[in-house]
């Protein structure tokens, strides 16, 4: 049987210090952002000509904070309220036997003079900061998109967004106004667990340097953020 040992050719780094609030598909959050920084046996710019000619890539990362020990061949999907099984292959759980997730995001630009060698700044992305990226593809709008495609069980499940609102409180942070956009339609994508609603619990995301503390109202459809706090001397875990 054919075996290969595959190495990372980059680090994406974004945002998402903690799985929480990662958005569940790439393209969902426009605005979350991504830099993908290669690994120095990389940093040829030879590799990347070309690529400016695209307008989305197709990413091939790992799951990297997830240790799958043995095979499950049925999973849980959020999408189905954590209480119904799929098989593992017909859904997008990270627990996979492989551990590999695939993503489509927008190309913006590529800085060529850094130190770090060439960086690719993306966005629309649904990765943890320090995610090790192993291939990257050009998407092809006129192979790889398919408008007819069903979309299965995930049709019949759609996330609907919420609306967000801001205490006052929270508006006099110094989070600066494209920050804000992009924490908005995360938190419009509500990314409590399907099983984990409780109402006037306060919950906390981490974006950026910032802890957002939020809370929501499962009936109105609404998630109001109550407090944003500037994370100056490293990680400050919200409670």
């Amino acid at each position: 049987m054919y075996e290969k040992t595959i190495e990372p050719v980059a680090i994406m780094h974004t945002g998402f210090g903690e799985k929480f609030g990662i958005p569940r598909q790439s393209g969902l959050v426009p605005e979350a952002a991504g830099q993908i920084i290669f690994e120095p046996k990389y940093r040829n710019p030879d590799a990347l000509r070309g690529i400016e000619e695209f307008t989305h890539l197709w990413i091939i990362w790992g799951f990297s904070e997830n240790r799958v020990e043995k095979f499950t061949p049925l999973v849980t999907p959020p999408r189905l309220g954590g209480r119904e099984k799929r098989g593992v292959f017909a859904t997008r759980s990270p627990f996979r036997p492989n551990g590999m997730g695939l993503s489509s995001v927008r190309l913006d630009k590529v800085e060529y003079k850094s130190s770090k060698g060439p960086i690719i700044h993306v966005s629309g992305v649904d990765m943890l900061d320090g995610t090790p990226i192993y291939d990257i593809k050009p998407y092809l709008a006129y192979a790889d998109s398919h408008p007819k495609a069903s979309d299965g069980f995930a049709a019949e499940h759609r996330w609907d967004t919420v609306h967000v609102i801001w205490r006052d409180e929270a508006l006099k942070s110094c989070m600066d106004e494209d920050t804000r956009i992009t924490v908005e339609h995360i938190l419009a994508q509500d990314p409590r667990a399907a099983y984990n609603k409780t109402k006037d619990y306060i919950y906390g995301m981490r974006y950026g340097r910032f802890d957002i503390r939020f809370v929501a109202d499962s009936h109105a459809g609404t998630i109001e953020i109550v407090d944003v706090v500037e994370c100056v001397d490293g990680y400050h875990k919200v409670k």
